[in-house]
């Protein structure tokens, strides 16, 4: 008896193996179906996409800590040159009830085209991003991230003190004095609820509209720098980490608009 009881729980643990290792496959596989059953098709057409990191990198947390504020990193492989540059890094979040994150635009004056953010996240779900080079050919990089509700997570008790403050932005450099000629890493920080329209107000019990921003241009001597359109998956209180490369002292500045047609703008002069 002994001996048949050590085989059953043998025969246990390797069906329960088997049986975690074709789950594991088929939740892969249905994580592809939004991707694959309409998302693909609807933003990219029947345009080829080259899946790899050989262009660009997304670095998401496997496990996010709080859905609503999930990092995320975008790291391009190529300079970014007048020959041959990253020209729009789309970000797709295939199961959100809004999978659009964002489409971002960059110049050679970019200097990389590298992207920080933080982003909200409804469901298990791939995050990818799809980058398209100047010769118009595109190339994904995708995470697979843990984590749900982060589109519906509550607002919190200090709406009124939020939109009291929105619209308020700054700049943040990475060095207090800029590097000519050298990509600098710079920070724009955006007061901005960000709400989803999913969101249900602590104090009221209602679902608040959708208020998010919509178009942030940043500009530097008036030459675009970074250029987005984004949805309601950014996170409350936007803030966005890139690269500019300064040719003289100037100034870096930032026009934000959201979806009720709110304008806000901000300015830093930059020295070398």
């Amino acid at each position: 008896m002994k001996r048949s009881k050590t085989y059953s729980n043998g025969l246990w643990i390797v069906l329960a193996y088997l049986m975690a290792v074709a789950g594991s496959a088929f939740a892969a596989g249905e994580e592809e179906t939004a991707w694959n059953g309409g998302l693909r098709q609807k933003f990219f057409g029947d345009r080829p996409i080259e899946e790899g990191n050989q262009i660009v990198e997304l670095t998401a947390p496997y496990r996010a800590e709080d859905p609503a504020l999930v990092p995320i990193q975008i790291n391009s492989k190529i300079p970014q040159t007048k020959d041959r540059f990253i020209k729009t890094v789309t970000l797709i979040i295939d199961n959100n009830p809004v999978p659009f994150a964002g489409t971002f635009h960059f110049t050679p004056e970019s200097g990389k085209a590298d992207l920080a953010m933080r982003v909200r996240v409804n469901a298990y779900t791939h995050i990818r991003a799809i980058a398209e080079t100047n010769d118009g050919k595109l190339h994904m990089n995708k995470a697979f991230v843990k984590a749900s509700g982060g589109c519906s997570a509550p607002i919190g008790t200090d709406l009124e003190a939020a939109m009291a403050r929105m619209g308020k932005m700054k700049f943040k450099l990475d060095n207090e004095k800029a590097t000519l000629q050298q990509p600098n890493l710079v920070q724009l920080l955006i007061s901005h609820p960000n709400i989803t329209g999913l969101q249900m107000d602590q104090l009221t019990r209602m679902i608040k509209p959708a208020h998010f921003v919509e178009e942030v241009n940043v500009s530097f001597n008036d030459k675009p720098v970074l250029t987005a359109q984004t949805d309601i998956a950014i996170s409350a209180d936007p803030n966005f980490r890139f690269y500019f490369v300064p040719e003289t002292a100037g100034e870096l500045k930032a026009e934000v608009r959201d979806n009720k047609g709110n304008r806000f703008s901000a300015s830093q002069t930059v020295t070398p």
